[in-house]
C-alpha cells in the first residue's frame, strides 16, 4: 500500500511541477499576445488558443497537487478549532462521500465524449486555430483520474490518522 500511496504522490507532484511551468509559460504567451496585438496590430489565433489549453492544464492537471498540499479553498469555522482527529474524520469522510464518487462519476461521464473528440482528432473550428482539441478534452480525465488517485491517498493518509493510538486520546 506504501507503495502505491507513493506512486500517487509522485504522479500528482509530477503534474505540479509541470503545472508551475505551464503558467509560467503562459503568463509569458499572454504578454506576447498582448504586445503584437496592441504594438503591432498583429495577432494570431493559435497563439491565443495555447493559452486557452494552458490555463486548461493549470487548473485540470494541478488540482490534485493543490490537495495534496492542502491548498484548496475551504470553509473552516469549525473545522480549525477541531482536534487532530476529528479534523481526520471530516477529511476522510469528505474524500469517501465527495471525492472519490464525483472524481469517478466526471470519469465515466467524460470518457465518451473524449474517445470520440480522439475519433475525429478534433481540431479547432478557428482557421488557423489549433489541431489539437483532442488533447485539450484528454485534461479531462486526467483531472478526474488524478483527483480519484488524491482521493485514495487521502483516505489512506486520514484513516492512518485515525486509528494512530497517540491522537486516539487527543
Amino acid at each position: 500500500m506504501l507503495l502505491f500511496k507513493n506512486v500517487i504522490v509522485y504522479i500528482n507532484r509530477t503534474l505540479g511541477v509541470f503545472v508551475s511551468y505551464a503558467t509560467m509559460i503562459m503568463a509569458v504567451l499572454m504578454f506576447s499576445v498582448v504586445l503584437l496585438r496592441y504594438g503591432f496590430n498583429l495577432g494570431w489565433i493559435g497563439l491565443q488558443e495555447s493559452i486557452t489549453y494552458l490555463h486548461a492544464a493549470v487548473f485540470l492537471l494541478g488540482a490534485a497537487f493543490t490537495f495534496q498540499h492542502d491548498g484548496h479553498v475551504r470553509v473552516d469555522v469549525f473545522y480549525r478549532r477541531f482536534s487532530v482527529r476529528k479534523r481526520a474524520i471530516v477529511d476522510f469522510f469528505g474524500a469517501l462521500l465527495f471525492m472519490l464518487p464525483v472524481s469517478i462519476y466526471l470519469f465515466v461521464v467524460c470518457y465518451g465524449y473524449v474517445v470520440e473528440s480522439w475519433q475525429l482528432l478534433e481540431g479547432s473550428r478557428e482557421p488557423g486555430g489549433l489541431p489539437f482539441v483532442y488533447i485539450l478534452k484528454s485534461f479531462l480525465l486526467i483531472f478526474a483520474g488524478s483527483m480519484a488517485l488524491q482521493a485514495i491517498t487521502e483516505l489512506l493518509n486520514q484513516g492512518n490518522k485515525i486509528f494512530d493510538k497517540q491522537l486516539v486520546s487527543s
